[in-house]
């Protein structure tokens, strides 16, 4: 099974990607955590892509799908993977369909996190007070982040809408709760 978790940054997408992982086997296809992997390891993309996601705007679609297709062929992924944080552009979401379908598989089931954006900013404001900030968590990085979002990554809302696979919850609701939520989509799909 093939799942992708949607929501702005902060809405919990991560977390519920490894719940998956931990419950269903799923891997995690975080590209926000590969993009972070290649900047601590100083390897050459990782260099490349840094000053762009300090400013939180997004990487070309060209590594970002050629990272994704690279770690799907990974033999962890034979039963699925959950994308979280890909795809973030209707190109993204094409070529994600073509890479997928080159290997027999699709998208199963689109999950939006639904959240408050007052609330995001505030939990970056808990993490940096807690400590647990990631270099980009900074109020005026997740304005940024958040306008990129609902300019790019939004429409591809409709665009899973259209294909029947989008179902939207309460990102709002207590971790236990929308991992039950969750659970439920995936029994139905």
């Amino acid at each position: 099974m093939n799942v992708i978790m949607f929501g702005p940054p902060g809405a919990g997408k991560g977390t519920q990607a490894k719940l998956l992982q931990e419950k269903r086997k799923l891997p995690q296809l975080s590209t926000g955590d590969m993009l972070r992997a290649a900047i601590a390891a100083g390897t050459p993309l990782g260099k490349q892509v840094e000053s762009i996601l300090a400013k939180g705007d997004l990487v070309s679609d060209e590594i970002v799908v050629g990272i994704i297709g690279d770690r799907y062929d990974q033999p962890d992924c034979k039963n699925g993977a959950v994308f979280d944080g890909f795809p973030r552009t209707i190109a993204q979401a094409e070529a994600l369909d073509k890479m997928l379908a080159a290997r027999g598989r699709k998208i199963d089931v689109v999950i939006e996190l639904k959240v408050d954006d007052t609330i995001l900013l505030d939990r970056v404001k808990q993490r940096i007070a807690e400590g647990s900030a990631r270099p980009d968590d900074n109020p005026e990085t997740l304005k940024n982040r958040l306008d990129v979002y609902y300019r790019n990554t939004a429409p591809l809302l409709d665009y899973y809408k259209k294909q029947g696979k989008l179902t939207t919850l309460d990102g709002m609701a207590p971790i236990a709760d929308v991992t039950a939520a969750i659970a439920q989509v995936l029994a139905k799909a």
